[in-house]
């Protein structure tokens, strides 16, 4: 990250996720509306651990990119071993790719394994992905006060939905109004890192009152005063609020057209009604829906 591409890149990824989850539950909702259980990810006809190996993937190629091929020397480090100020935030980032590739590793052992705590395990994993990613950008080395910060800011809002959303999962993996959300949280994500890649490191697109900064090797935006900075911060406020607004249409939308495409009616479903064996109905449906 600290780059344009670095973050519309890991962005688009979270939104083709986010997407993928978002039309999978609404069609497994549609076709089994009263015995709809939660997957944590879906696989294809083609290739069962498509989504999986994308995201692991993605993580290499992020972690490689943080750490090898953006610095200078192409190693983060300094002669002496140790880790210099300004390669700081490449550890913190490629620590969030760490736990999302460890994440989907050990999906595909416990699908492989099967072990009758998979589907609680597997949200787990999911749920400890989020928790790393929020904590390393709440206690982000880079700066936290100026307008990248605000992005970073409302970011972590996102983050935290996606965080407690898994974690609701493995109590009720019924509850398609949480999977929902979950999926749309993702994709808010992937959307929102897109648009700070865009904002943040396009000169055209600075607030006025603020340019861009060279500090330790990376661009960062400055505003000349705290009125610039206030009115900055403000705008950020309002784009976060336009694409809440935009990315909830997209997910109402996205619903209302797939209720047209997938046969059957959804049916109002009681959360009390949850099965005994939830692991055996997860390792069911992973095999014979798709």
């Amino acid at each position: 990250m600290g780059s344009l591409v670095g973050h519309v890149i890991p962005g688009f990824g979270f939104f083709l996720i986010g997407l993928w989850h978002l039309v999978n539950h609404i069609r497994l909702h549609f076709l089994h509306p009263k015995s709809y259980t939660s997957l944590p990810w879906f696989p294809t006809s083609k290739f069962r651990y498509f989504e999986l190996l994308l995201i692991m993937g993605g993580c290499i190629a992020s972690i490689s990119m943080e750490l090898f091929i953006s610095p200078a020397r192409h190693q983060p480090l300094d002669p002496d071993g140790t880790i210099p100020s300004n390669h700081l935030h490449n550890f913190e980032h490629s620590n969030i790719s760490l736990t999302i590739f460890i994440y989907a590793l050990f999906s595909i052992i416990l699908d492989k394994i099967q072990p009758p705590a998979q589907y609680g395990l597997t949200q787990m994993l999911g749920a400890i992905a989020f928790g790393q990613e929020y904590l390393l950008f709440h206690l982000h080395s880079t700066d936290h006060t100026g307008v990248e910060g605000q992005y970073h800011w409302l970011l972590q809002i996102v983050i935290l939905v996606s965080f407690f959303t898994t974690l609701l999962c493995i109590g009720y993996p019924q509850n398609f109004l949480n999977n929902f959300i979950r999926s749309l949280s993702i994709l808010f994500q992937g959307v929102w890192l897109m648009v700070m890649g865009i904002m943040l490191w396009t000169p055209e697109y600075i607030p006025k009152g603020c340019f861009m900064n060279l500090e330790d090797g990376h661009y960062v935006v400055r505003c000349h005063d705290l009125e610039a900075l206030a009115r900055a911060k403000s705008l950020v406020n309002i784009q976060f609020s336009w694409y809440l607004v935009g990315v909830t249409v997209f997910g109402m939308c996205l619903y209302l057209g797939l209720y047209k495409v997938f046969p059957g009616k959804a049916e109002y479903q009681s959360l009390t009604k949850l099965e005994d064996d939830d692991d055996f109905r997860f390792r069911k449906e992973t095999k014979t829906l798709f």
